[in-house]
């Protein structure tokens, strides 16, 4: 590459480093970046758009060592301060095209500063899920549940209106364009919010099937059942416990021999008191491999009374 060739550069700003074994977030979002090196190298691509395109991700959060190594994939990663005037050198001087944003509390730290240093930049948000919504089930059921004597009470309507709505509808309006990865986030923006579609993009999990589905175990060699999901994750961890006193008792009582193995990244003190061998519960952490984890049991089970966009867990199971 000659001095005067010129580079055009994406900048991926994260709320964290993706962890792909620890979230579906994570999965996500190391998912977008390598359909993003895709296209980079699609040979249609650089003959409209020119040859010379560099990934970069960026974050503020701390490394750990669960990261994806992002050099493995040629792009190149850097590690970026809140509130901090360093930004704004780093993106004046990397004066990137396309810059996304994943989740809109990363829009609203970062979005200001590009808008201001970099003011012909294409700004695209992926949402994750809608923040609001998930919040929103959570605070009905919540509600829900301390006004009756049932923890099985779901809620019937959802109040839509909150500060959470007003501020992710915000960073909607304000990019260019916005990833969402349910068709009802989309139904819900155009019908209920009123959201121009040509804001929106569908873009469900971009799943990779698993080509060694034939030596997976039979369904006579596996036994058990299984729940996983990041312990970080609010919806994640409510299930477990409510699988815990609810659920799980009755399938107990149905098969007494039968065990439940939870796993999930960051596994605290309160999700380790419930690790009860003698009934059957087990708190496994940290799995390595969640497909090879998975084609382990018999049932995959995923009782989550709140939550938004698409699971994970379950797409993982059909997998």
């Amino acid at each position: 590459m000659t001095p005067e060739t010129k580079v055009h550069n994406i900048l991926f700003i994260g709320h964290l480093w993706p962890e792909p074994t620890s979230s579906a977030a994570g999965y996500r979002t190391l998912a977008l970046l390598k359909a993003l090196l895709r296209m980079l190298e699609n040979p249609d691509f650089k003959k409209t758009n020119g040859a010379h395109w560099q990934l970069h991700f960026t974050s503020a959060a701390e490394k750990t060592e669960f990261c994806a190594e992002m050099d493995h994939w040629g792009i190149l990663s850097h590690q970026i301060k809140l509130n901090d005037s360093s930004f704004d050198h780093f993106v004046k001087n990397l004066n990137p095209e396309i810059v996304f944003y994943d989740r809109f509390i990363t829009e609203e730290q970062f979005a200001p500063r590009i808008h201001e240093q970099c003011p012909g930049a294409i700004n695209i948000l992926d949402t994750q899920d809608l923040h609001f919504l998930r919040r929103a089930r959570q605070n009905e059921l919540k509600n829900s549940v301390q006004n009756s004597n049932s923890d099985l009470s779901i809620p019937q309507a959802i109040n839509l209106q909150t500060d959470d709505s007003i501020r992710e509808i915000a960073a909607i309006l304000r990019c260019d364009l916005s990833l969402i990865i349910s068709s009802y986030e989309m139904t819900l923006l155009t019908q209920q919010f009123k959201i121009d579609s040509e804001l929106l993009h569908y873009c469900p999990f971009m799943l990779t099937l698993n080509q060694e589905n034939n030596l997976s175990p039979s369904f006579e060699e596996r036994e058990h059942f299984v729940m996983i999901g990041n312990f970080l994750h609010p919806p994640n961890w409510d299930a477990v416990l409510w699988c815990y006193q609810s659920i799980w008792p009755k399938i107990r009582k149905q098969l007494p021999q039968a065990e439940i193995h939870i796993y999930g990244a960051y596994p605290s003190e309160k999700v380790w008191q419930l690790h009860q061998p003698s009934k059957g519960f087990i708190i496994k952490g940290r799995a390595d491999d969640a497909l090879k984890t998975l084609e382990q049991y018999r049932v995959n089970l995923a009782p989550l009374r709140f939550g938004a966009g698409i699971k994970g867990k379950i797409a993982d199971g059909f997998i």
